[in-house]
C-alpha cells in the first residue's frame, strides 16, 4: 500500500491537536441523524483497491499546463502516481478507468463560506444543527468542493464535534473554521440581519473581553480567528451606519490571537478599512476591498505584510443575480443546489421587482465591478490570492454554487480559467496551510472532480461535473444527471 496522504505540520493542524476528544455526545447524535457513519463500511471497501485514472487530460492546481493523455493512481486516500499514460505502473488488481476526453482537476477549496447559518429562505440561530450542516457538506461535495472553511458564527462544542468528525468522514466535505468570531455591539455582524444567537458570536466592547473571546476561540480549537470591521452600508450612501470596532479592540484581538499562534481573517468592505487592519497585523483580509479602488500603499502593506486576499466577488452578484436572471431557474446546475424554499422565492415576481428596485441592487453592481478591477490589481502585483464566496451566510449565497459563480467572476476579471482554478485549489489549500491537498501529486489526498469538458477553454466547463473524489471514495452522483 502506498504512503497516506502526507501528515499536516501546519497551525491549523497543531489547533486540531488541540481539541478534545469526539464526544460520545455527538456521536450518539450523528448515529440518530444517520448522519456522519452513513456508508461508511462500504466506502472504506470502495477506498482499499486501488484505481487507476487513464487517459485523462490533467490539470494539477499549480502553473504547469494542462497535460494531456495522463494517468493518475489511487490507493487509499491519496495520489500514489501520476504520468503520461504507459508510464504508471498499477498494483496487481487495480481497478482502471478510462476517462479519455474527460479533464481531471484538484477539488475546490473554500476559504470563505458559513454554516449552520441558512435553510431555505431562513436565517438564524436554529438552523445550526447536524442535519442542516451535513446536508450543506454534502452539497458542497456535489459541486466539488471537498474542503470548506466556515468564518465564524458557529456554537461551540457542536461545531467542534462535526469538524472533527469531517476529518474522519468520506462523505461530504471536510471542515475547517472559526469558532463563533468577534463582531461589534450594536453592529456587525447585524443582529437584525443575521439571527445567530449571543453563544454563535463575541461581542467585545473592551480590549480585556476581546482578549478573552479570542482564549476561548484558541481553547475550543478554532483554526482562525475572525473580525468584523465595517459599518455595513455596503455602497448605498443613505444607508445608516453600524457601530464600528474600536481600534483598541481588534488591536487586542491581535495581539493575543498571534500571541497563540492563531492567524487573524478580517471582514472589510472599504479600503480605508483595509488598510488600518493590514496594518494592525491581519492576516488575512475575507473580502475584496470595494468602495475605491486599491492603491499602492495597500498593495505594499499586503506584500510587505504577507497578507491573503479573498475577493468574494460572488457575495454581491448573488444580491442581484436571481432577480434579475430569472432563466436562471431552468438551469440544472443551479436546480441541484435550491430548496423548494428558495425556488418559490425565485420564481416570485414580486420578490424579483423588490430586489432590483431596491438601493442595494445598484450599489452591488458597482461592487462586483470594483471588486474584479481590485483583484486583477492585486493578483498581477504579486498579492496572495485565496478563493471563497461567503456562502452559506445568505439564503442567495448557495454552497457549491457560489462557487462555481466566483469562478466565471474571476475571468470575467482577467484572470485565465486556469489562473483562477489554481486560485481555487493550492492557493487556497495555501492560504489553510494545508499541504495535503489542492494539488495532483503523488503523496496528497485523493480530492480530485472529473470534468467532462476542458475548464482552459471554457471556465463553464466546471458546471459539467463527471465525478467527484474525496479521499480516495468516488462521491454520489454526478451533479446533473446525464
Amino acid at each position: 500500500m502506498n504512503q497516506q496522504a502526507t501528515e499536516q505540520t501546519s497551525l491549523l493542524t497543531q489547533a486540531r491537536q488541540r481539541r478534545s476528544p469526539f464526544s460520545l455526545s455527538a456521536l450518539l447524535l450523528a448515529g440518530a441523524c444517520s448522519l456522519l457513519a452513513v456508508g461508511q463500511p462500504a466506502q472504506a471497501a470502495t477506498a482499499s483497491a486501488p484505481v487507476l485514472l487513464e487517459h485523462v487530460r490533467l490539470f494539477d492546481g499549480t502553473d504547469t499546463p494542462e497535460q494531456e493523455d495522463m494517468a493518475v493512481l489511487v490507493e487509499g486516500q491519496s495520489i500514489a502516481a501520476v504520468g503520461h499514460n504507459g508510464a504508471v505502473k498499477a498494483p496487481k488488481g487495480t481497478k482502471r478507468i478510462n476517462l479519455s476526453g474527460k479533464t481531471l482537476i484538484p477539488a475546490l477549496i473554500s476559504n470563505h463560506s458559513h454554516v449552520g447559518v441558512v435553510s431555505g429562505t431562513k436565517v438564524g440561530a436554529e438552523n445550526f444543527t447536524a442535519p442542516v450542516i451535513k446536508a450543506a457538506l454534502d452539497q458542497y461535495e456535489r459541486y466539488g468542493v471537498t474542503t470548506v472553511t466556515a468564518l465564524g458564527l458557529t456554537k461551540s462544542p457542536l461545531f467542534d464535534d462535526l469538524r472533527k468528525a469531517q476529518h474522519a468522514n468520506t462523505d461530504g466535505a471536510d471542515l475547517f473554521g472559526v469558532d463563533q468570531g468577534i463582531g461589534v455591539p450594536g453592529g456587525m455582524p447585524p443582529e437584525g440581519m443575521v439571527k445567530v444567537g449571543k453563544d454563535q458570536i463575541f461581542r467585545p466592547s473592551t480590549a480585556e473581553e476581546a482578549r478573552q473571546a479570542v482564549d476561548t476561540m484558541v481553547s475550543e480549537g478554532t483554526d482562525l480567528v475572525k473580525l468584523w470591521v465595517d459599518d455595513f452600508r455596503n455602497g448605498v450612501k443613505s444607508a445608516k451606519p453600524l457601530p464600528v470596532m474600536k481600534p483598541e479592540v481588534w488591536q487586542a484581538v491581535m495581539a493575543e490571537a498571534h500571541a497563540k499562534n492563531v492567524r487573524v481573517a478580517v471582514h472589510i468592505h472599504d479600503l480605508a478599512y483595509a488598510k488600518k487592519l493590514v496594518s494592525a497585523g491581519a492576516d488575512i483580509i475575507a473580502h475584496g476591498v470595494r468602495d475605491e479602488p486599491v492603491d499602492d500603499e495597500l498593495i505594499s502593506l499586503m506584500k510587505s505584510h504577507n497578507v491573503w486576499y479573498v475577493p468574494t466577488i460572488s457575495l454581491d452578484e448573488a444580491t442581484y443575480l436571481f432577480a434579475e436572471q430569472p432563466a436562471l431557474l431552468n438551469d440544472p446546475v443551479l436546480k441541484a443546489g435550491l430548496s423548494e424554499d428558495l425556488t418559490r422565492q425565485f420564481s416570485d415576481a414580486a420578490w424579483r421587482d423588490k430586489i432590483v428596485k431596491s438601493p442595494l441592487d445598484a450599489a452591488s453592481h458597482k461592487a462586483v465591478a470594483m471588486n474584479e478591477q481590485n483583484l486583477l490589481a492585486l493578483y498581477k502585483a504579486g498579492v496572495k490570492i485565496g478563493f471563497g464566496t461567503d456562502s452559506g451566510a445568505a439564503p442567495v449565497r448557495i454552497p457549491g454554487f457560489a462557487e462555481h459563480r466566483e469562478l466565471r467572476l474571476l475571468v470575467e476579471a482577467g484572470l485565465t480559467p486556469l489562473q483562477a482554478l489554481r486560485l481555487a485549489t493550492s492557493q487556497a489549500a495555501a492560504l489553510l496551510n494545508l499541504s495535503d491537498r489542492g494539488v495532483i501529486a503523488p503523496g496528497k489526498r485523493a480530492d480530485f472532480v472529473v470534468l467532462e469538458a476542458d475548464p482552459a477553454q471554457n471556465i463553464a466547463a466546471v458546471d459539467q461535473i463527471s465525478a467527484v473524489w474525496r479521499g480516495g471514495v468516488r462521491a454520489d452522483g454526478p451533479l446533473v444527471p446525464r
